[in-house]
């Protein structure tokens, strides 16, 4: 029996990190996400500028949430790669979340597992 466990890792970066972070998952074989564009605060709660004479605060941020699910890619790999694009050192570099997944089913097939998520099968 395949005792490997399906992980589910969400990233939330920097908006200039994004396509750099994505070729360096291409090199470890991680080819599946899916990204959005979110708004978030963390420590620093935002920050404040003057926009034609007024203060504004501006306490969300933009930032990418990346979400990978990984069955074949070992968890310390991933995460190790997304810190050696992401960190820059400075506060607002984002965060990972890790999540041990129960499950994955592919519509079209059926598959349940981690086969599921593998996309070496047309």
């Amino acid at each position: 029996m395949d005792d490997r466990k399906i992980f589910k890792v969400d990233a939330v970066i920097r908006p200039e990190k994004l396509d750099e972070l994505k070729a360096k998952l291409r090199t470890i074989g991680v080819t599946g996400m899916t990204v959005s564009e979110v708004y978030g605060c963390g420590l620093t709660m935002g920050h404040t500028e003057i926009y034609r004479g007024s203060v504004m605060a501006v306490d969300l941020m933009p930032k990418i949430k990346v979400e990978i699910v990984i069955y074949e890619t070992p968890l310390d790999t991933l995460i190790d790669a997304i810190r050696e694009v992401c960190n820059t050192g400075h506060v607002g570099d984002g965060k990972i979340f890790v999540s041990e997944l129960y499950t994955a089913v592919k519509i079209r097939t059926g598959e349940k597992g981690g086969i599921a998520i593998i996309d070496n099968k047309p």
